[in-house]
């Protein structure tokens, strides 16, 4: 009798376990329905405006539509329209021009420009050697004044005029050029390959050793061994890097330049939507054994903050300058469509090697450089030498190798 009660309070305790299970399994499932029912009708309630406005626009339009453009425009409109402020989309072009600036192969006339804010003109910052533009003798300080018949005003942004200089091999661009003591030209400049390096070393003051690095690419690990081995075989005593406007976009780049500065240990983490850590980087056990400051600005960003931060906590650098970016996210990698366009988002939050976030704060310096408003006008006339922010960095390192 007890044997038969034991089976029935088992077959019980079954059926209820089963009953409890399949409810669970339903309100699982119902909750996985409901939300991709709401996320279907959000996207139909998205494709049925977008349809009443093209709807609209083709039955009354005046001027011919761009398909192209048009395409372009929504998709970048979709990037806008979420709430990652870093989210970004490309153009088939400025994919193909952006993969080139990472490779540092580039074809066009071979300068870096900026939009100066006092002309508006393309003003000069560096001329790339073996390019069309040193063998046509361009200069630093000089000013790109049209691109054939456009005036570079009218063009907007530096992103802009850069772009409006690149072009196939082979092919020819007339620019008009205003020299550096205002002296007009008109050049015929045939587009050729040329290598753009992501930064540039020197020895200045005695023995500190200088390195600007511009930008975060595929190249620059390799460079940057070559540029800090370089200084310190020339003996220098200290090191400054630059990185003032680096807008740190290639994450892997900074963490390999990191590495090779740093002695042991976890460098920096990811933290993905769910709260889930992800270690980026653990350093070796080489490292600089000089010391370091990191001279940074307003415009210093994502892998370069990441770069300042791991050597002010683990190298003991000392950061001067102003307040960073505060861009502490991890991107995607480029997800590329059938049109040759591509996108990327923000998946994920940059911790340091303590679980700390700079993001939307930025890095506060030891020391403040910050420009005075006649400073910063004249800021790309300045040269190494002359440079008020790198003569503080500069001084600053020599204090920290006791040469003050």
């Amino acid at each position: 009798m007890s044997k038969k009660i034991s089976l029935g309070v088992a077959a019980t305790i079954a059926l209820i376990a089963m009953a409890v299970t399949f409810s669970l399994t339903m309100v699982i499932s119902m909750n996985m329905f409901n939300s991709t029912v709401s996320s279907v009708k959000n996207r139909e309630r998205q494709y049925n405006k977008l349809a009443e406005i093209d709807r609209f626009v083709r039955g009354n339009e005046y001027f011919t539509i761009n398909e192209d453009t048009l395409s372009d425009t929504i998709a970048a409109g979709y990037m806008l329209g979420i709430s990652d402020k870093y989210a970004k989309y490309y153009t088939a072009k400025a994919y193909s021009e952006l993969q080139a600036v990472e490779s540092g192969k580039l074809t066009g006339i071979g300068v870096a420009v900026v939009n100066d804010a006092s002309s508006g003109y393309a003003r000069i910052i560096r001329v790339y050697d073996n390019s069309p533009a040193s063998e046509a003798g361009l200069q630093v300080g000089g000013f790109i004044t049209a691109i054939g018949q456009v005036s570079t005003k009218t063009l907007g942004d530096t992103a802009s005029i850069t772009s409006a200089l690149l072009g196939e091999e082979g092919t020819t661009t007339t620019i008009t050029y205003l020299t550096p003591d205002r002296q007009e030209q008109t050049l015929d400049l045939v587009h050729s390959n040329y290598r753009t390096p992501s930064l540039s070393y020197e020895m200045t003051a005695g023995s500190c050793g200088y390195i600007r690095i511009d930008a975060f690419t595929a190249t620059t690990g390799t460079e940057f061994k070559t540029a800090v081995d370089s200084l310190l075989k020339q003996e220098a005593s200290c090191l400054v890097f630059d990185l003032r406007d680096n807008s740190g976009d290639n994450l892997n780049a900074a963490l390999v330049a990191a590495d090779y500065c740093l002695p042991a240990g976890l460098i920096a983490q990811q933290e993905d939507k769910d709260g889930n850590i992800t270690d980026l980087r653990m350093s070796d056990e080489t490292a600089i054994g000089v010391p370091m400051v990191c001279l940074v600005n307003g415009s210093t960003a994502g892998g370069a903050e990441l770069f300042a931060n791991a050597l002010r906590k683990m190298g003991g650098a000392t950061l001067v300058g102003t307040t960073t970016a505060g861009k502490g996210v991890v991107m995607s990698e480029a997800q590329s469509f059938s049109d040759g366009s591509a996108a990327y988002i923000t998946i994920g939050l940059l911790l340091d090697n303590e679980g700390q976030t700079w993001n939307d704060v930025g890095l506060t310096p030891d020391q403040d450089a910050a420009l005075s408003a006649d400073e910063q006008s004249a800021y790309y006339d300045f040269t190494i030498e002359t440079d008020p922010q790198i003569s503080k960095a500069v001084n600053a390192a020599m204090s920290l190798a006791g040469q003050s």
